[in-house]
């Protein structure tokens, strides 16, 4: 097996910058073995309105992932959170659109796009998109110039202007790395818990199965029967970034 120049770049930078924690390591293994994957997740924002207020997905997202909470909103990182149907989706809104989705708040992440304008302004390839569709985080390789915040449509990054553990409040999770001042990041889909098998956490922590996450590549996954059941939007469709986080209405 042959690997290209950015996945052995990666292997290497995160094997002597001593993020390649064994889940990382077994991430981009599985990674090279299991080609023709492209990992998405599907919505269902009405059974998210069914538990009106409910966090859950968020809550076991940033305590699992260390995300640090800063009240003080220029500051705050976030993973996963909740965003309003018309600002989350602007060129959909209009006099017809359902009464039970207008003002709502709706789940929001990164989208892990198709074409990810936040890889093209990189320069240090500190974030890259995977064979499997996932766009990725060398928090060891972002030196902060924040362009990939500025490229991102969705507002799905957060830049640590202080350092996060000042924040947490207590002891941090062991099973993901922490980051430190002066950094990006954001959500992986769980990159760590699928080289285990596993689902994402805010999918597994949703009590109404508003979050459905898998393979678009196979024709039988039961994100594929969603959308083939369903009417589907996608964010900002209009800039060409395909995100792979969809929306059933």
């Amino acid at each position: 097996m042959t690997i290209d120049r950015r996945q052995f770049l990666g292997l290497a930078g995160l094997s002597a910058l001593g993020f390649a924690t064994k889940p990382s390591l077994e991430t981009i293994g599985r990674q090279l073995r299991a080609p023709g994957r492209r990992w998405a997740m599907v919505v269902d924002p009405k059974k998210c309105l069914e538990l009106d207020g409910c966090t859950r997905c968020i809550a076991a997202c940033h305590a699992a992932h260390n995300v640090p909470p800063i009240a003080e909103p220029r500051h705050e990182v976030k993973w996963i959170w909740k965003e309003r149907f018309e600002r989350a989706f602007p060129s959909d809104q209009n006099a017809h659109t359902d009464d039970a989705l207008k003002s709502k708040l709706l789940p929001v992440l990164c989208n892990h796009c198709e074409n990810p304008p936040c890889v093209r302004v990189c320069p240090t390839r500190a974030t890259w998109k995977r064979d499997d569709g996932i766009v990725m985080m060398d928090y060891h390789r972002c030196i902060g110039c924040r362009y990939c915040m500025g490229a991102c449509p969705y507002g799905s990054r957060s830049f640590n202007w202080d350092d996060p553990l000042r924040h947490m409040g207590g002891v941090p999770s062991s099973d993901y790395p922490t980051r430190t001042k002066g950094v990006v990041e954001k959500c992986t889909f769980c990159e760590e818990r699928l080289a285990k098998r596993q689902r994402p956490l805010c999918v597994e922590a949703c009590p109404e199965g508003a979050l459905v996450f898998g393979d678009l590549a196979d024709s039988t996954s039961q994100v594929r029967e969603l959308l083939r059941a369903r009417h589907s939007i996608r964010r900002k469709p209009e800039l060409g970034t395909q995100p792979a986080v969809y929306y059933v209405i």
